[in-house]
């Protein structure tokens, strides 16, 4: 009998010879990782998925043949598992990602400007969202494959006394599940929102106007010194983690600092939750959902504290059930349910 853990078995789906051979050496460099197979165009990929049946596919978006974006829409009906993009960090780049993210990609990763010598750079975050990948579930990506956005908003709430701010965090899976909420909640919801989605600038630019596109929300990226308003979702820019403060007039505003987080958890969601409960306290309302680590359950700890309320995503629908697990252990969650009542709860609490 084998007792050794199973290694994660990747794909590496690129046109260009030295894109996957460096790939290659990173994965490869790692014990928890093997390489079962290489393809240079979504043609191959798509043979090599029934082939091989990887763990996990890298793919990248701009090839001969059959590109990216259509080969990921034939895997995700046909043979769904977890696909990390790989992705040129620009604006057309920018479009084409989260295009694969709705589309079903679990996550993306930013091409070097320059190789072999960014390869180092690069090297913690393939690692890092190969695993991710490898524990997000078929049965979700299928569902994710299938479902359609839905643009009919809950039913809208009257304005009450007292200042709100809802605060939701996300990271793998949060792009797809957050396009899927954002519709439902009315133009005149009575809060204003903050987003923060683990993601670079340049994506969480284009993101935020996609979901503006939408959303009866009016839905921008975060500027410095933005007034938190009802009827409004600010996005957490990517490199930037997201303050919370008021000004003199009592009124909620956004400060923008670099952030220091790790590659792959940047913007920082503890940072937005815990100064909005220092702000708002009661007031705010805290949503933590799909993705890997623990980032935002301190932020979640908070606002309980200060007597706000705390919502988690069940494992259900998660992609990655990691950050509500940690913040449903450390007790600090109020009700944790599925993707599609977050909504509907987060209406009811303001």
């Amino acid at each position: 009998m084998n007792l050794l853990p199973q290694k994660i078995r990747v794909l590496i789906v690129d046109d260009s010879a030295l894109v996957r051979k460096l790939l290659r050496d990173v994965i490869s460099g790692d014990p928890d990782m093997e390489v079962v197979g290489t393809a240079s165009n979504g043609v191959e990929a798509i043979r090599a998925v029934a082939e091989l049946e990887p763990d996990v596919v890298t793919m990248d978006i701009h090839m001969p043949e059959m590109d990216g974006l259509t080969a990921l829409e034939y895997i995700m009906r046909k043979h769904p598992l977890p696909v990390v993009m790989l992705s040129a960090l620009a604006q057309k780049g920018a479009t084409a990602t989260l295009k694969a993210l709705e589309l079903g990609a679990v996550d993306f990763i930013t091409k070097p400007s320059h190789y072999p010598s960014a390869v180092k750079e690069v090297r913690e975050e393939v690692v890092l969202k190969i695993k991710t990948a490898s524990q997000a579930r078929a049965y979700i990506l299928r569902g994710q494959a299938q479902r359609k956005v839905q643009p009919n908003p809950v039913v809208s709430r009257s304005v009450q006394t007292g200042e709100k701010l809802v605060v939701i965090g996300a990271s793998a899976g949060g792009p797809k599940a957050l396009a899927e909420i954002m519709p439902r909640f009315p133009g005149d919801t009575p809060a204003a929102v903050i987003i923060v989605q683990h993601m670079p600038g340049v994506f969480t630019r284009s993101f935020a106007g996609r979901l503006n596109n939408i959303c009866a929300l009016h839905v921008k990226e975060a500027e410095e010194n933005d007034e938190l308003r009802p009827g409004t979702a600010l996005i957490a820019p990517g490199g930037k983690d997201l303050i919370v403060t008021s000004d003199d007039r009592g009124s909620g505003r956004v400060e923008l600092m670099d952030s220091q987080n790790r590659v792959g958890a940047s913007p920082r969601i503890d940072t937005a939750m815990i100064t909005a409960a220092e702000v708002y306290a009661s007031g705010s309302v805290g949503v933590i959902m799909t993705g890997m680590g623990a980032d935002g359950a301190s932020g979640m700890e908070k606002i309980k504290k200060s007597e706000g309320s705390t919502i988690a995503q069940d494992e259900e629908t998660c992609l990655v059930f990691g950050m509500p697990k940690v913040a449903i252990e450390r007790g600090c969650v109020d009700y944790v349910v599925s993707l599609d009542m977050i909504p509907d709860m987060v209406m009811e609490l303001l």
